[in-house]
């Protein structure tokens, strides 16, 4: 079974972003192995200045790099990134899946982002809209887009 793991930055506190997160990975339980390993944020002070942005972002990134697996598909969630309809990301992971790929990573940083060479570690790039969302429910919309994307792969009717 494919394995799918996210790495994020933070932890999801609010009960209703964990229970939201929970459906999707209960749904996505019948498609793949999904794990979910969270970094510590950084603590920065209430006006960070761009050079302690950049150090806990390189502190962040250290944390992150150790948590993938050797081999893995990483993909880095970051604004830069490009923007793929539900069927053209499903046809990624089923590239990926068919090439033999059995570790998929996705990375999603804090609210200052990732370090470039957390970005640069990727395969590819993904922004999931042109619009800002709060990290903690990017992770659910990744959940759902997971699950969809493997709806399609499987031919199950959860994709309209």
């Amino acid at each position: 079974m494919v394995s799918v793991k996210i790495i994020a930055v933070g932890k999801l506190r609010e009960p209703y972003f964990r229970e939201a997160f929970d459906e999707y990975a209960k749904r996505l339980s019948t498609f793949c192995k999904l794990t979910v390993d969270e970094v510590e944020q950084e603590k920065l002070s209430d006006a960070p200045s761009d050079k302690e942005i950049e150090k806990a972002l390189s502190a962040e990134a250290e944390n992150i790099l150790r948590k993938i697996p050797a081999g893995s598909c990483v993909i880095p969630l970051c604004i830069e990134g490009r923007r793929y309809g539900s069927e053209e990301f499903a046809g990624i992971i089923g590239k990926e899946l068919s090439a033999g790929t059995g570790n998929l990573v996705f990375i999603i940083g804090g609210s200052f982002g990732l370090a470039d060479k957390v970005k640069s570690a990727g395969k590819l790039k993904l922004s999931m809209s042109e619009m800002t969302f709060p990290h903690r429910l990017a992770r659910i919309m990744l959940a759902e887009q997971l699950y969809r994307a493997f709806s399609i792969l499987n031919n199950r009717k959860y994709h309209k």
